[in-house]
């Protein structure tokens, strides 16, 4: 498929233009470990470069794009929109030979980056201050202002729809932007870019400078001239990040790992919960990082919910993304050889495989395919129920009543997401309130990853909120003014 991309520029976007980097990098097709295309490779020239035209855009003598009033954002974004949905077929192709992951899942990926410059160009000139009550001699109100130059560095699994999440929230704000794609996987979001300097975005509101983390983001992130920074990635790295941005001051809302407990208790719907749970921990090969990756499961039908999610499992495929399998593959074989070594710790440790799927035939055998597995009999305090695999491994645990459910779901650093199957109307809002977690999805999981939903947090899975409102709020400051009279 890789001969017939259109494939976007391999330099860096500064100032409204394509600009070349003394290196670049060679991507290569996770499905089959080919080259696939070259992107630039940004140091620190290009990056203070990309800081300063954003600087230039927001305010100055160049500053085009700070004149602009909320209502003309709000009619680029939607526009924008538009352009994305008439190249959806294109950015697909590009999203789904760059992760792996299966076609129709890039197709989602494109359509939910639409329907966040969608949602936010809606929302851009509904964002506002507040008047306050205060003394009889004042009038106090409040304005919701941009920060300025916004850094984003944002990660290989999902590049399209973190761009639309990112980008689109922060321009509506009135904010100009310097983003840091992925090196593994980035060339729906240069595309994406393309096109929107081809709109007619000027210059300066979007950078965008690929490149090594090492090297172009950890430039960007300790770098003296941003005012708010983003970052979605691994704890790890998140806390690089925000140690890098605190020199200088600079809020940060990092959005990091997971290791999500969907729950399913004796009363369920099955058949409405079990598929979900395949789907929770298999969609993007598992490299998610609200993916469902801990079963907790009630004893009374813990065999028969293990017996069905084994035939689930066994009838799973990986394939290359063309192929609009069950799975694709992992995005490179840094990433396979790290879970393969996991699972084979695991194994040792006595760990079963209850279930595995299959490769389908004619899939590339030097691909970077890792079946997905489900795994049972785990001790307590097992690495593969605490850290995040970021692959196609469901565990399973078992409880024996809702409290018992509450303390396992609660067992882990991370809190970004859970499911909570049951019928009984009380103990969904109790598990609601009790799971330490920024979402918690009732009798789904995922609620279609609703763009209008706030996403984001606690604890390892980091802090800050994306998407919805909040999301757009978060690249705002409040500034009080206060008037006597």
């Amino acid at each position: 498929m890789s001969h017939a991309l259109a494939l976007p520029p391999q330099q860096a976007l500064i100032g409204g233009q394509w600009i070349d980097t003394a290196t670049t990098i060679q991507v290569e097709a996770p499905a089959s470990g080919e080259p696939l295309a070259r992107i630039a490779r940004s140091q620190a020239a290009e990056v203070n470069a990309a800081v300063q035209a954003a600087q230039n855009a927001f305010v100055g003598q160049l500053g085009e794009w700070s004149s602009w009033s909320a209502r003309l954002r709000s009619e680029w974004l939607l526009s924008f929109a538009g352009v994305i949905e008439a190249h959806h077929e294109q950015l697909a192709q590009l999203e789904c030979a760059d992760t792996g992951k299966p076609m129709t899942q890039a197709k989602g990926d494109i359509a939910a980056c639409a329907r966040y410059f969608r949602f936010y160009g809606g929302a851009a000139d509904k964002l506002h201050g507040e008047t306050i009550p205060f003394e009889n001699d004042f009038a106090v109100m409040t304005l919701r202002e941009p920060y300025g130059v916004c850094a984003q560095i944002i990660p290989w699994n999902y590049p399209a729809q973190i761009f639309g999440r990112c980008v689109a929230a922060a321009l509506a704000a009135g904010n100009t932007i310097v983003l840091k794609p992925a090196e593994d996987a980035c060339l729906s979001v240069l595309r994406l870019a393309e096109l929107a300097t081809n709109h007619g975005l000027p210059a300066g509101a979007l950078n965008v400078v690929p490149g090594l983390g090492s090297e172009a983001g950890a430039v960007l992130a300790s770098h003296a001239d941003i005012h708010h920074l983003s970052f979605t990635g691994s704890p790890e790295t998140g806390t690089q990040v925000a140690q890098a941005a605190a020199q200088h001051h600079v809020p940060v809302t990092l959005e990091l790992g997971g290791k999500s407990p969907q729950l399913v208790f004796a009363d369920a719907d099955l058949e409405a919960a079990l598929p979900a749970v395949v789907r929770g921990i298999i969609q993007n090969a598992g490299q998610t990082c609200s993916a469902g990756s801990r079963l907790l499961v009630q004893r009374d039908i813990a065999d028969s919910v293990v017996a069905t999610l084994s035939e689930l499992f066994a009838a799973l495929r990986c394939d290359v993304g063309e192929a609009d399998a069950d799975c694709g593959p992992l995005i490179n074989a840094r990433q396979k050889s790290k879970l393969e070594e996991r699972l084979a710790a695991a194994e040792a440790d006595g760990i079963r495989v209850a279930a595995k799927g299959q490769l389908a035939a004619g899939a590339p055998a030097d691909g970077h395919f890792v079946l997905p597995q489900l795994l049972t009999n785990i001790p307590d305090g097992h690495e593969v129920l605490r850290e995040e695999l970021f692959g196609p491994v469901l565990v399973v645990q078992i409880f024996e009543d809702e409290a018992q459910a509450l303390a396992l779901a609660n067992a882990t650093d991370f809190g970004l997401c859970a499911g909570v199957w049951t019928r009984d109307g009380g103990r969904q809002l109790r598990l609601a309130k009790g799971i330490r977690s920024g979402q918690v999805f009732i009798n789904n999981y995922g609620a279609a990853g609703g763009v209008e939903l706030p996403f984001g947090g606690i604890g390892r899975s980091g802090h800050g909120r994306e998407k919805g409102f909040e999301g757009l709020r978060s690249y705002t400051r409040i500034k009080t003014i206060a008037i006597k009279h």
